[in-house]
Formats: structure tokens, C-alpha cells, sequence
């Protein structure tokens, strides 16, 4: 009985002999020293904020439109007979380019009655004038010492005579003008923007032959605000003359995937208000949009087309102090980042005047020499620790 309980019992007191002696050498080892991680902070790159005395641009955009848009009439009627191929919609033509051809036999037969008119008239006047001549050598004959009135030397009858000649010669004028407007057309350089007769039409005074615009110049209308309008020293009513000019406008768009610019000058401003939007609009031109003031990119020039709507920039005459600081510092419309003196990082909410390709210009917010944020920042927390690195330091390290 007892052999069978130490049988038993052993394997359980040597299993506790065991985990005590683990226990043991547990309690007796020291523990070991824990290490403080160290934060890793986030390098920013940063540009100092400069305080500069700056020209606010301003900036809108408007549709291009022609300066002279007229719907082609003919002056007499007719029937078409030719059309010219640059009567067509998009082509170009020259000034004083014949479009349209009317069928001008009636009109000739007019010169020749007409011709034959005056040369009667002609007739008639030399035998008024040589009668009145008979006339007055045999009042003298008979009475040298009298003047005659001018009935009984035939005076009437000549001045009759001139009148008829001169209404002759009118009609013949007349005659030769409307032979003249047989053939249609512009006393400017233009475009064609639609054509609506064709050969055998036979047209009228009212009929539209076609729309056409001028290309000597286009124009812009921009809506500005009051505030804009003080910004370009412009006022309402303002017309452009040689000697007070409208400041320039870069106008821009873009063209098959390619940015393009063209030159124009503000030449008036609207004296009224605009009763629906409260905007006041000027008026940029653009001169020969389709030659000399055509964009240019490489050796391809893209004309400033009609239609186009455009954006539109212009700086301003006024002089003021403002921060300046690069275009990335600026996100979400009104935020920059700012490193400040404990190289911590802070929020701030500016006062945007005036933003472009490059630069921001701020009103408030920001002082001058401030370090303002121009990298990318992930999971920005306001106070947090960073690690400042300044453009140059960036850049050595590209190279």
C-alpha cells in the first residue's frame, strides 16, 4: 500500500520541486532597462515670407466677340450668278473682294439710257445757249443802248436746259451705281461665319446672304468688381484715348491641350452698373487677332477666335505693402503652414489679395520673415514638432 502511494505521489513532488525552483530563478534575475523611443520628427521645407511693395493683378474672364459682326445684304436685286470661294463659312477675305456676283444685264442696259439721256440733255443745252445767243446780238442790233431782260434773250429756256442735263447726268449716276453693286462687297478684311444662298438664287434688298465679321480687332467684355475697377485706376464711363490708354490684358485659354496667350488693351468701361450680376464691365481689345496678334508657339499661330472664352489678367496701378510668398505655401484656398521660433508647426488663416503661377500675395495673416510651409504635409496637426529644412538645403540635396 505504501509502495503504490510513492509510486503516486513522486512524479506530482518532483513536477513542484520544479516549478518552484523556476520561480526561484525568476525572482533572482534583474529586470531589464527599458529604453526610451525616441520621436522621429517631420522634415518640412520652408521659404521666409517677405513683406514687398507689390501691383495686385486682377483677374476674370470673358467670351471673345467681333468688333463689327454685320449680316450681308445686297443693295439691288438680282439673280445670283457667281459666288467666289472664299464666300464660304470660315474662310477669309480682303477688303473690296468681290463675294457675290449678281447678273448685271439689266443694270447695263440702264447705263446705256442713261448715256443716252445726257448726250440729248448735251443736245438741248448748246441749242438753248446758241439761240439765247441770236437772241440777245439782235436786242443790241435793235436797241444798243439798253440791257435786255433776261426773257427776251432766252435765259429761262438755257437754265431749263442746264437743269435737264444736270438730272440726265444724276440718273446716268445712279445707272452706273447700281451696275457697281452687281458685285458684293466689304470695305473691310473679314471672316465668313455663315452663307446662306447659292447660284440661280434670285435675291433682294432683305435678303441675308450671309453673317461675316470683321478681323482687324476683337473684343472682350470683363466683369469686374468696384474694387477691381479701383485696382486698375479705371472709372465708370472710361473710354481709351492717345494720350490717357487703358492698361494691358494678357488673356489666355486653352487650345488643343496647349496653353496660349494673347496681348490686349482695356479700351472702355460701362457708365451703368449691371442690374443682375452688380458687375461693372470693360471692354479689352485685341488687335488683328487673326495675323500680328495671333499666339504663337513655335512656328504655328493660333488666332484669337471668336467664341472663345478666354481668361483674362491685368495688373493693377496701385501701389501697396503686402507679404509675398511662394503659390505651394498657400492650401485650401486660405491656409499656410508656419514654422514658428520653437520649430513647431502652426495653422494659420490668411488674407488672400492676389494669386498667380508663382506667388501668393497675402493682406493679413502672416509677417514678414515668417517661415511658411512649401513641401507636402501629411496628417498636419496644429503645435506639432518638425524639422525645418530651407529651400536651399532642398535643393543641394536634389543635386
Amino acid at each position: 500500500m505504501n509502495n503504490k502511494y510513492w509510486k503516486a505521489a513522486a512524479p506530482v513532488a518532483v513536477l513542484a520541486v520544479a516549478f518552484g525552483a523556476v520561480q526561484l530563478m525568476s525572482a533572482a534575475k534583474p529586470e531589464p532597462e527599458k529604453k526610451e523611443e525616441e520621436q522621429r520628427l517631420v522634415s518640412l521645407v520652408y521659404s521666409e515670407a517677405r513683406e514687398e511693395a507689390v501691383h495686385l493683378s486682377v483677374s476674370t474672364q470673358g467670351e471673345v466677340r467681333a468688333h463689327t459682326e454685320i449680316d450681308l445684304t445686297p443693295q439691288i436685286s438680282g439673280r445670283i450668278v457667281a459666288i467666289a470661294d472664299r464666300f464660304a463659312e470660315g474662310a477669309g477675305f480682303e477688303s473690296g473682294e468681290t463675294l457675290i456676283q449678281l447678273d448685271d444685264a439689266d443694270y447695263q442696259l440702264a447705263v446705256a439710257q442713261a448715256e443716252a439721256g445726257v448726250a440729248q440733255a448735251e443736245v438741248l443745252l448748246l441749242q438753248a445757249k446758241a439761240a439765247a445767243t441770236v437772241k440777245r446780238q439782235q436786242w443790241l442790233n435793235l436797241n444798243p443802248n439798253k440791257e435786255p431782260t433776261p426773257l427776251q434773250v432766252n435765259q429761262p429756256q438755257v437754265a431749263e436746259a442746264e437743269s435737264k442735263l444736270r438730272s440726265a447726268q444724276a440718273e446716268l449716276a445712279d445707272a452706273k451705281l447700281n451696275l457697281s453693286r452687281t458685285k458684293i462687297n466689304l470695305p473691310f478684311r473679314g471672316r465668313v461665319m455663315a452663307r446662306n444662298v447659292g447660284v440661280g438664287q434670285y435675291v433682294t434688298p432683305s435678303t441675308a446672304l450671309g453673317r461675316v465679321f470683321a478681323t482687324d480687332r476683337v473684343e472682350v467684355r470683363l466683369p469686374l468688381t468696384d474694387s477691381q475697377l479701383q485696382e486698375l485706376g479705371l472709372p465708370m464711363g472710361f473710354v481709351a484715348t492717345a494720350n490717357h490708354r487703358g492698361p494691358e490684358v494678357t488673356l489666355s485659354a486653352l487650345v488643343g491641350s496647349q496653353e496660349h496667350q494673347w496681348q490686349g488693351r482695356i479700351v472702355r468701361t460701362q457708365a451703368n452698373i449691371d442690374q443682375q450680376t452688380r458687375l461693372i464691365y470693360a471692354v479689352a481689345e485685341v488687335n488683328d487677332p487673326y495675323g500680328k496678334g495671333a499666339s504663337r508657339v513655335g512656328d504655328s499661330a493660333t488666332p484669337l477666335a471668336v467664341g472663345l472664352f478666354v481668361s483674362a489678367e491685368a495688373e493693377g496701378v496701385q501701389e501697396r505693402q503686402a507679404v509675398v510668398m511662394p503659390r505651394e505655401a498657400l492650401r485650401n484656398a486660405d491656409k499656410v503652414y508656419v514654422v514658428d521660433k520653437n520649430d513647431r508647426l502652426s495653422i494659420r488663416t490668411v488674407n488672400v489679395l492676389s494669386t498667380s503661377e508663382n506667388r501668393v500675395v497675402i493682406a493679413s495673416g502672416i509677417r514678414d520673415g515668417e517661415r511658411v510651409v512649401t513641401s507636402t504635409v501629411a496628417n498636419a496637426v496644429d503645435g506639432m514638432a518638425v524639422q525645418p529644412i530651407t529651400h536651399l538645403a532642398r535643393n543641394l540635396s536634389q543635386n
